[in-house]
C-alpha cells in the first residue's frame, strides 16, 4: 500500500501539472509546467516521507492522512517558491498554473486516501498492521481487527524446555507487527522472554497497570518507572489557552463593564448588602481559590459551603437574584478570576466544596472526581452546553457532568474551546438556571 500510494502520488503530481498547464497556458503538454513539476516532485516526496504521509496511521486514519498531506504540499510549494526566488527563475512560469496544479494534486490525492481508507475498513477491519492477541488465562482483551489464539497451558510450560513447543510459538508470532499476551502474573516473565527472543513487538497485559492508569514507561539509572500522570497540556497548549482567555476576557470586561455596574447597583439598592458573593472553590491542581459571583441570595441566608443546592422556588434568592441567576449574569464577575489566571473561559465548572448529590459529597460518589482539577476551572464547559446545569439531586447528575469534564480534559483543543464558547450562547438562559 505504501508503494502504491507513492507511485500514484507521483503520477497525480505529473498529471495535475500537465492539466494545469493545459488549462491556463493552453499548451498540451506545457513544457514549462512539466519542468516545474520535475523540481517540485522530489521536494514533495522527501517532505511527505519525513512528515509521515506514508505511515501506518496515515493508512488507518484518513483525517490524519489528509492533514499530513496538506502540510506536505504547502511546505513543498513554499520551499519551491523560496528556491526560485533566490535563483531568480520565477519570472518565466505562471504562479496561477503552479497554484492550480497544487490544488488539483491535493484534491485527487485526498480522494485517493478516502477511497483507500474505505477499502481498508471493508476488507481489513480498519487495520493494516498484523496484531495477535494470545489468551493465556488473563483478562479478555477485545480489540477490533486482531487475530486471536488461546494458548495451551501444557504447551506453554513445555516451551521453556522443549524446542518443538518453542518452534510452535515462534511460528504463531511470525510476521506479526504487534503481539499482546494476556496471562497470569506468574507467567509474565516467561512471555516477556519469549517475545524478546522471537524479535516481535511484544506487550503483556497487566491488570494492576490498568488500575493505576499507567500511560508510559520511563527508564533512568537502570530503574524502570511507570508514568501514571502527565500534565494534560504542554507549554504551547497552555500559552494558546491563556492567549484565548485574555483575547476574549479583556474586551468582555470593557464592553460588559457598564452592565456589571448596573447589576451591582441594583443588588446594593435591594438590601444594602455586599455586591459580590465570594466562595472558596477547588481550582487547578486541587488548590483553592476565591471565586467571585454577583450575590443573588439574602445576606442572612448565604450558604458559604454550598451544602444546599438552589431550588426553583428558593426563599433565599432575592428578586434581582432570580433575574441574574436565570440569565447567568451572576457569573460575570468570574471574568476577573479569568484575568487573575485562577480560571479559564472554558473548563470544568468549579463546584462548592459542600455540594451534595443524593446526600453524598461529590468525591464520595466517584473517586475520579478530583481528576477534573487537572485543568483550570471554567466559566463554561462541555457539561454546561450539554445541558448538565442546576441542582445535583441524583448521583447521575454528578456523574454525567464528571464524564463530560473528563472528556473535555482528554480531548482539549483550541478549536474545541471556541466551539464551546459559541455553543454557550444557547444555554445562557436555561430552565435549570435558578
Amino acid at each position: 500500500m505504501y508503494a502504491l500510494l507513492f507511485l500514484l502520488d507521483t503520477g497525480i503530481l505529473f498529471v495535475s501539472f500537465w492539466v494545469a498547464g493545459a488549462i491556463y497556458v493552453g499548451d498540451i503538454p506545457s513544457a514549462r509546467a512539466i519542468q516545474v513539476m520535475q523540481f517540485t516532485l522530489p521536494i514533495f516526496l522527501v517532505i511527505a516521507i519525513y512528515n509521515r504521509v506514508y505511515s501506518i496511521r496515515a493508512l488507518e486514519d484518513w483525517r490524519y492522512a489528509l492533514g499530513r498531506l496538506a502540510i506536505s504540499l504547502v511546505l513543498s510549494a513554499m520551499l519551491f517558491l523560496v528556491m526560485t526566488f533566490y535563483v531568480r527563475s520565477g519570472g518565466d512560469f505562471a504562479r496561477v498554473t503552479y497554484s492550480l496544479a497544487i490544488i488539483l494534486s491535493f484534491a485527487v490525492m485526498a480522494g485517493l486516501r478516502v477511497l483507500l481508507s474505505f477499502y481498508i475498513r471493508k476488507n481489513y477491519g480498519g487495520r493494516v498492521s498484523n496484531v495477535l492477541v494470545i489468551e493465556d488465562g488473563g483478562p479478555e482483551v477485545v480489540l477490533k481487527g486482531t487475530d486471536r489464539v488461546t494458548a495451551d497451558a501444557a504447551m506453554v510450560e513445555k516451551a521453556q524446555t522443549d524446542p518443538a513447543a518453542l518452534d510452535l510459538l515462534g511460528r504463531t508470532m511470525r510476521n506479526m507487527d504487534r503481539v499482546i499476551v494476556s496471562c497470569p502474573v506468574e507467567r509474565r516473565v516467561f512471555w516477556a522472554k519469549i517475545m524478546r527472543a522471537a524479535g516481535v513487538h511484544g506487550e503483556v497485559l497487566s491488570e494492576s497497570l490498568q488500575e493505576l492508569g499507567a500511560i508510559a514507561l520511563e527508564r533512568e539509572g537502570g530503574w524502570s518507572f511507570l508514568v501514571v500522570s502527565a500534565g494534560p497540556l504542554g507549554l504551547r497548549a497552555r500559552l494558546t489557552k491563556r492567549v484565548i482567555d485574555l483575547a476574549f476576557t479583556i474586551p468582555a470586561l470593557v464592553l460588559l463593564g457598564p452592565l456589571m455596574l448596573i447589576v451591582a447597583l441594583l443588588i446594593k439598592l435591594e438590601d444594602g448588602g455586599p455586591v459580590f458573593f465570594v466562595q472558596p472553590r477547588m481550582g487547578q491542581g486541587n488548590c483553592m481559590f476565591d471565586m467571585l459571583k454577583f450575590r443573588s441570595m439574602k445576606v442572612a441566608k448565604l450558604d458559604a459551603e454550598g451544602a444546599r443546592s438552589t431550588s426553583r422556588e428558593d426563599d433565599r434568592v432575592t428578586r434581582i437574584g432570580k433575574f441574574i441567576r436565570r440569565t447567568s449574569l451572576d457569573e460575570l464577575p468570574q471574568l476577573i478570576n479569568v484575568l487573575r489566571s485562577e480560571m479559564s473561559l472554558v473548563g470544568p465548572r468549579p463546584h462548592a466544596l459542600g455540594s451534595l448529590a443524593n446526600e453524598k459529597l461529590f468525591w464520595e460518589i466517584d473517586s475520579d472526581y478530583w481528576q477534573r482539577h487537572s485543568l483550570k476551572p471554567g466559566l463554561t464547559g462541555l457539561a454546561q452546553i450539554r445541558g448538565h446545569r442546576g441542582a445535583t439531586e441524583t448521583e447521575s447528575h454528578l456523574t454525567d457532568r464528571l464524564q463530560a469534564d473528563l472528556e473535555y480534559i482528554r480531548d482539549w483543543s483550541p478549536l474545541g474551546d471556541l466551539r464551546i464558547m459559541l455553543a454557550t450562547a444557547r444555554v445562557l438562559v436555561h430552565p435549570n438556571a435558578y
